[in-house]
């Protein structure tokens, strides 16, 4: 038998028998990597690791501590869960059971209109790790439309997308059941069970030893209301018990920190059903840390010569057929009105307003860059089962600005705006970034490949030149052009897509914007579209679940309480209060009504930076007792530091805010 060549991707080579895998090129590299390999990349496709190899290929083994391991490990997962649900539910339908971010999910249509418990997610995860003890191989499988809707004659839904490729009408939903290739692949794990997917799949369902299911809702079929409702299985899958148990330490906190829930707790905002899904209402103490991060973000517009605009909250459709936001955003806007002089339409971008402010009167080489800024509400329809709190939400402000340049002043724009986004995002406590660049998706965008060429390189340079790492998202920008998204990670390791800069030739050209000039020849601006918070409303939400509600004092909604021991001392209580009030603290007092240690107990739960409390000696010294915030804290120090003069505690207080907030404006 002869020998083949394998080339690897550090450009080495390797030799093995004819007929053999990727498997076999793992184990003849070691058995570390045998037992790590899920899958490989052979010349750029990703493939089973069973795949026989042939002379000259080049491979890349993945191993399951990857994000393209971690997902084959999370869809090879999911095809066990819904083998183990077909064990327990004799017909049961299955539909679809993709990987997401940290884990799986698979949708289900139960006999009888059963619907699952908690209870019945252990007998499945059981179940699950029954077959995964039997390490049963992942067999492929291709088969000609006809066969796999005879496969599948069981499964409906199966059929459907089986149909729905037949006749050139899958969609993304599709893409990860079949490659619309002409042929159906499936894989079997026994002869009981069989799975139609492109795949890959590890080996064997021993190599997924370590996953746990989570949680059970309601879904609708292709998401339609009125299509079948069906019961989807959440779970998630790691590559080691230690991965695993890391990322359900992680649910944990993520639970406690809970936008939702610490803004009920700490009555920061809320969510009337009255009112209606995905939209809030703001209570005072969630309204001041809101204006705080308003009034920030306007000092740092007017530092970098950024000139205030306002725009109405609604628009005639004319506007929006002008934008482009009718044939490419239709999906996400909410219905027109239709009034007597025309139809309109909530906005759900600033952008299409700030073009009519450009073009209001002949504008001058001289003026560029022109960078105008909005506080600017928007409206986007979001379905109701993906509404979350204040991270996705029906109406929102974005701290929305768009800079009008020329093509000479582009990358400098691009790279003041880096400098200018993360010097926010780090004011607010974010040191972990990750960017993105996302390019042209050729069947969703309009503008020319040249026009797409320029603004891409543009954005790839600024990166460059700050030395910064970053994927490329291929297909992924808007319609009207390339962008970077920015990426914050919080105090438990989660990732969070905050801001954005996209470059735009598009709008320019839609709006026939023009500026005369040095030639005294008219000419077509630049515009970038910039977003720094992302929207006040989800950047609000992360910062409550970053801080677990504990905000640093220069943003605490309440930075002092003041707490008389006795009604008596309750005069010398509000002497304090005035004292720190005319230094520029919000603080509050609560009188001696119920106990101290409760009340003192509030004010942790309510994660308050001070708590003074003020006795007899207080009062005829005119010191407090301070008690401050766990977190802040200094290493050694008291947990209650007795005795303080009001003066010096004032001093204090007054230089950390200070010193906090001359840090955020310089930042």
């Amino acid at each position: 038998m002869s020998n083949i060549t394998i080339s690897l991707p550090d450009g080495s080579s390797r030799e093995l028998p004819e007929g053999s895998t990727a498997l076999d090129l793992a184990a003849s590299i070691g058995s570390g990597l045998r037992k790590a390999a899920v899958a490989a990349s052979i010349d750029g496709v990703e493939s089973d690791l069973t795949v026989p190899l042939v002379d000259g290929n080049v491979v890349a083994l993945i191993t399951n501590d990857t994000d393209a391991g971690r997902h084959v490990l999370r869809h090879s997962t999911a095809h066990v869960l819904a083998q183990a649900v077909t064990q327990l539910y004799p017909g049961a339908k299955f539909t679809i059971g993709p990987a997401i971010e940290n884990g799986f999910y698979y949708d289900f249509d139960l006999p009888g209109g059963k619907t699952f418990t908690d209870d019945d997610l252990e007998v499945i995860e059981k179940q699950m790790k029954e077959i995964v003890k039997q390490n049963q191989p992942f067999t492929r499988s291709e088969h000609s439309m006809a066969e796999a809707k005879k496969i599948f004659a069981e499964q409906p839904y199966k059929v459907e997308i089986i149909e729905r490729v037949e006749s050139a009408d899958a969609d993304a939903e599709d893409a990860g059941e079949v490659s619309g290739s002409g042929m159906i692949s499936a894989y079997r794990n026994t002869d009981k069970f069989v799975d139609m997917c492109v795949g890959p799949h590890v080996p064997s369902t021993g190599k997924l030893a370590f996953f746990k299911l989570q949680r059970v809702s309601g879904s609708y079929w292709r998401g339609n209301e009125k299509g079948p409702q069906l019961q989807r299985v959440y779970g998630t899958a790691w590559e080691s018990k230690q991965a695993l148990a890391g990322h359900l330490h992680q649910l944990e906190e993520a639970l406690k920190r809970d936008h939702r829930k610490l803004a009920v707790e700490q009555d920061l905002l809320s969510f009337p059903s009255k009112l209606g899904g995905g939209l809030a209402v703001w209570h005072p103490k969630g309204a001041t840390i809101r204006k705080l991060m308003e009034d920030y973000s306007r000092q740092r517009h007017e530092d970098g010569g950024y000139e205030f605009v306002y725009t109405p909250h609604l628009a005639n459709a004319n506007l929006f057929e002008t934008s482009g936001h009718l044939d490419f955003y239709a999906d996400g806007m909410y219905p027109p009105m239709e009034m007597d002089n025309g139809t309109y339409y909530p906005k759900p971008m600033n952008c299409p307003m700030h073009c009519l402010i450009f073009d209001s009167r002949q504008r001058s080489y001289r003026e560029l860059p022109l960078r105008l800024f909005e506080l600017g509400t928007v409206y986007r329809y979001e379905r109701a089962g993906t509404l979350h709190g204040l991270m996705r939400i029906r109406g929102f402000t974005q701290d929305d600005s768009h800079i009008y340049c020329t093509q000479e002043q582009l990358a400098d724009e691009v790279a003041g705006l880096l400098d200018f986004v993360l010097s926010v995002l780090r004011a607010f406590g974010f040191d972990e970034f990750t960017f993105n660049l996302s390019t042209r998706d050729p069947e969703k965008s309009v503008g020319t490949d040249e026009i797409w060429e320029t603004a891409t390189i543009a954005l790839r340079d600024a990166l460059d030149s700050h030395g910064l790492e970053y994927a490329v998202k291929e297909g992924d920008a808007a319609f009207y052009g390339p962008k970077i998204d920015i990426d914050v990670r919080d105090a438990i390791g989660r990732s969070w897509q905050l801001s954005t800069i996209q470059a735009d030739f598009q709008l320019p050209e839609r709006f026939n914007l023009e500026y005369v000039g040095a030639d005294n020849s008219r000419h077509r601006p630049i515009m970038l579209h910039r977003a720094l918070m992302g929207s006040i409303e989800r950047f609000f939400g992360v910062l409550v679940e970053h801080y677990a509600g504990a905000f640093p004092t220069w943003l605490a909604p309440v930075q002092v309480r003041v707490l008389p021991v006795a009604t008596p001392h309750e005069d010398y209580a509000r002497e304090v209060v005035d004292r720190l009030r005319s230094a520029g603290a919000r603080v509050d007092m609560v009188a001696a009504d119920d106990g101290l240690g409760k009340r003192i107990r509030n004010g942790k739960v309510e994660k308050l930076p001070y708590v003074l409390v003020v006795g007899d000696d207080d009062v005829a010294e005119r010191t407090v007792g301070v008690n401050v915030r766990t977190d802040m804290q200094i290493e050694g120090a008291p947990d209650v530091e007795r005795d303080v003069a009001l003066d010096d505690f004032v001093s204090r207080f007054e230089g950390e805010v200070a010193a906090a907030t001359d840090a955020a404006l310089q930042a």
